[in-house]
């Protein structure tokens, strides 16, 4: 019986070996399967030679072109006024910012003014009877002297002995006196140099002012400046009074501005110059931050595309006979995300975007919408 299993199965093994030979034998006749070309769709662009302006992005915020620091030169007690000398208030040219209390310090410019009138009035017998010639002149002087009023100039010499004479007895000196005095007395009242906005008070009224303090911030709010910082690389495309176009951080607002002023230095730390921006808006206020598209050269015959189409080997990817192959292309001027390239024929087509993996000789096809609808 044992002889019997042994002899079945050693026929079982022969049989199922040669069938595994003949499944063998015939998968290795068999044809090799082709694989498909893969073809990647990628997007496109047709070279267009043209006319391209170069724009120099920058940024930076509004500063007043017209402002002043109010300080006091004199000390006193800080009058009230019909206006509140408060931050966002008006003036027009020419109205009292701030009054300081000078009753003290008019007195004794009135009793200068007294003394200078007295010396005058004092030598008019004398010039009577010695400068008949010049006496009227200064009888005219005392009847225009005002007490209530600046002190008139004196009158002109007419001659070397009539100078002598009215030197002589004091009366420049004393004239001089006065009016440096009148100067001073004259700072006691603080003046809007200008139509404009307070932006800030330090002081209130019924305070001490103290010599040399700062009283507050004076700017006039219908002009503004923006200072920005432009690579030394863009020197000679700065022009003054090029235009600017100017926009919010949401670029929901745009103005138009203008370059006013070039520093004519390179900042030796990081090699930038400062151009000067003009802007003139109802809407504007001091410190808004504004972005600015400075409008350079014009390039001749050159193209605008995407920085990262521009390989390392200053070449681009174009498309001939349905694969990507390099062309070699000059930059012209760099930006943040464009770039702008000369040495491209019209009628080349290149990629609009980058594909990955990208090689000389990859198979494409231009992206059609067409296809897709």
């Amino acid at each position: 019986m044992r002889k019997i299993l042994l002899s079945v199965l050693g026929v079982v093994l022969i049989v199922a070996s040669i069938l595994v030979a003949k499944t063998l034998i015939a998968n290795k006749n068999k044809p090799k399967p082709v694989l498909d070309k893969v073809v990647k769709t990628v997007f496109t662009d047709t070279v267009n030679n043209q006319d391209v302006k170069i724009i120099i992005p920058a940024n930076g915020s509004l500063v007043a072109k017209r402002r002043v620091e109010l300080y006091s030169e004199v000390q006193g007690i800080f009058k009230s006024g019909n206006v509140l000398f408060k931050a966002g208030q008006k003036y027009n040219a020419g109205q009292a910012l701030i009054r300081i209390d000078a009753s003290e310090y008019y007195a004794s410019v009135q009793s200068s003014k007294s003394a200078l009138y007295n010396s005058i009035a004092a030598i008019m017998p004398d010039l009577r009877l010695d400068f008949p010639e010049v006496y009227q002149k200064w009888q005219n002087y005392l009847n225009a002297f005002d007490l209530n009023k600046t002190a008139p100039k004196l009158p002109e010499m007419a001659s070397e002995k009539e100078n002598y004479f009215i030197t002589g007895r004091g009366i420049v000196s004393n004239y001089y006196n006065l009016k440096n005095l009148e100067q001073r007395l004259s700072k006691y009242v603080i003046s809007a140099p200008f139509s404009g906005i307070l932006t800030e008070a330090l002081v209130t009224e019924g305070t001490l002012v103290r010599n040399g303090q700062k009283l507050g911030e004076f700017i006039d709010p219908t002009e503004y400046e923006m200072e920005v910082s432009i690579s030394k690389t863009y020197a000679n495309l700065l022009k003054v009074g090029e235009q600017v176009s100017l926009n919010n951080l949401n670029k929901t607002e745009s103005y138009e501005g203008s370059i006013s002023r070039v520093n004519g230095s390179i900042d030796k730390t990081t090699q930038t110059i400062t151009v000067y921006i003009d802007v003139k808006d109802p809407n504007l206020k001091e410190g808004l931050y504004l972005e600015a598209n400075i409008m350079g050269e014009t390039v001749k015959d050159a193209i605008e595309i995407d920085r990262n189409l521009l390989l390392e080997d200053q070449q681009v990817f174009v498309i001939k006979n349905g694969m990507l192959d390099t062309m070699p292309v000059t930059p012209v001027y760099f930006s943040d995300t464009k770039v702008i390239l000369k040495g491209l024929p019209n009628g080349v087509v290149l990629l609009k975007k980058p594909v990955p993996g990208a090689y000389a000789g990859m198979l494409v096809k231009p992206f059609n919408t067409k296809e897709t609808i």
